[in-house]
């Protein structure tokens, strides 16, 4: 097995417990993926900066290791440079909006708009949402009016009970068709994003920047924001510890879970690296 490319989705995943990992064994995996010359890719919800911030306390020697996948596919980044960021349009914002403002089951939901500049919720958000969204989002403001904001917005997130979530990803589906991309993030996150973004779409970026083939690629997940990734490339692999509903899409699986390191030790038997 020739692999060039390693993209790993974070919450459920890679991570053991929200900004958790065992940094000793990623380190002696990530140097044996360095001799043999394979990029290891963070692709997920989370910010750009969040995921650097992560990956922070890494052997300077192994970050440039590191590429990034943030938004759900709407920033694409080596650890040098940005190469992708991709924007929703203030009409399509203002939309979206609107129609939360007039679904019935949105009454307790919360909106959470991703900016260049920072993080906006509105008024109403309490301090323990706040300290909540503080987790995967960077610079955390509250607005009165969250269509006067001045930034550049790469997503749209709504906030509803984790269970009920795949159902309002479909209801906005139906609805919206085509105009956007629709995906839940795991945490009871709903995000609304420009039409076409994708983790895999993203990872596209990454494969032409540095020449390299479906084929070269292996990938894990654990969530509908890791699908497009999971059909795409033929090393892909589910997380045990995913939803019932993602097991009936995907039945590959990493050899155990994330809090058992699940990704880590994947990559180790599959690439027979050493113990």
């Amino acid at each position: 097995m020739t692999i060039k490319l390693i993209a790993s989705d974070m919450d459920g995943t890679f991570l053991v417990n929200e900004d958790e990992y065992d940094q000793a064994h990623f380190e002696k995996v990530l140097r044996q993926l360095k001799e043999r010359d394979i990029r290891f890719v963070a692709a997920s919800g989370r910010r750009l900066q969040n995921l650097k911030e992560l990956f922070a306390p890494i052997d300077a020697d192994l970050l440039n290791q590191i590429d990034y996948v943030g938004s759900n596919g709407s920033v694409v980044a080596t650890s040098q440079k940005n190469l992708y960021s991709i924007y929703l349009s203030a009409d399509l914002i203002e939309k979206v909006i609107r129609w939360n403002s007039g679904y019935a089951p949105s009454a307790n939901n919360l909106i959470v708009l991703s900016g260049i500049k920072g993080t906006y919720v509105s008024n109403h958000a309490t301090k323990e949402v706040i300290d909540m969204i503080s987790r995967f989002y960077p610079n955390v403001m509250q607005v009165e009016k969250l269509l006067e904001i001045n930034d550049q917005i790469l997503g749209v997130s709504f906030i509803w009970p984790h269970e009920e979530v795949q159902t309002y990803v479909q209801d906005i589906e139906d609805l919206f068709g085509h105009e956007i991309h629709v995906t839940g993030s795991g945490f009871g996150s709903v995000d609304i994003l420009p039409r076409d973004v994708n983790k895999a779409n993203a990872l596209q970026i990454l494969q032409d920047y540095y020449g390299i083939s479906d084929e070269e690629v292996m990938v894990f997940g654990d969530n509908s924001n890791d699908l497009e990734m999971l059909e795409k490339y033929q090393e892909a692999y589910l997380m045990p510890n995913a939803a019932t509903f993602m097991h009936e899409m995907h039945d590959k699986e990493a050899v155990t879970t994330n809090v058992e390191a699940g990704v880590l030790r994947t990559i180790e038997e599959k690439l027979s690296l050493k113990d």
